[in-house]
């Protein structure tokens, strides 16, 4: 009885991060409707410039870079975007509160609110959205509205495997309320 319950477990497990390995988050439409804010996590290539894109074309009024490190400036991102610093001295801020994907949710949290913000564009890693969104949505109640915007990417089988058990065991660790 044990064994089967196991290779049950086992099955179901395999079948899910199949699942999660082939539905992995899209872009936002390009119709997507303009928010009051952006927010990018760090962590992943092509997300804060993706995140500057969509405010330079008006898809927000200020973008969260949240998770940077206390020690990165305004001008560190200038010269990793090239220019810009217009754009990023007005629009953009940097969080350095957050140090994983909760923490992420929650520094978000308390910028939209600061600022009287109703609605986001959430920016992360298509293999990432997943557990940034069900984190987001734990944070924000029916009078927020948080858009995903997955930045497409090309994970390797570690990194999925990897953020499947984060995004698991995170979902258990709430069941459990651990």
């Amino acid at each position: 009885m044990i064994l089967r319950f196991t290779a049950l477990m086992l099955i179901l497990y395999a079948l899910g991060f199949l699942l999660f390995g082939v539905s992995l988050a899209a872009p936002a439409p390009a119709d997507t409707a303009k928010v009051d804010a952006l927010i990018a996590i760090t962590g992943g290539t092509g997300r804060i410039e993706h995140a500057v894109d969509v405010l330079k074309v008006g898809g927000g009024k200020r973008l969260l870079i949240a998770g940077a490190d206390p020690s990165v400036t305004k001008a560190d991102i200038v010269r990793r975007l090239n220019g810009s610093s217009k754009l990023v001295d007005c629009c953009v801020d940097l969080g350095s509160e957050s140090v994983d994907t909760r923490s992420n949710a929650e520094e978000a949290r308390r910028w939209l609110t600061k600022r009287g913000f109703k609605s986001a564009r959430l920016i992360t890693s298509d293999w990432h959205m997943r557990r940034a969104a069900y984190e987001f949505d734990r944070q924000f109640d029916e009078t927020t509205t948080i858009i995903p915007d997955a930045v497409r990417s090309d994970p390797n089988f570690m990194t999925l495997f990897t953020e499947y058990n984060k995004y698991i065991l995170r979902r258990m660790a709430v069941w459990l309320d651990i």
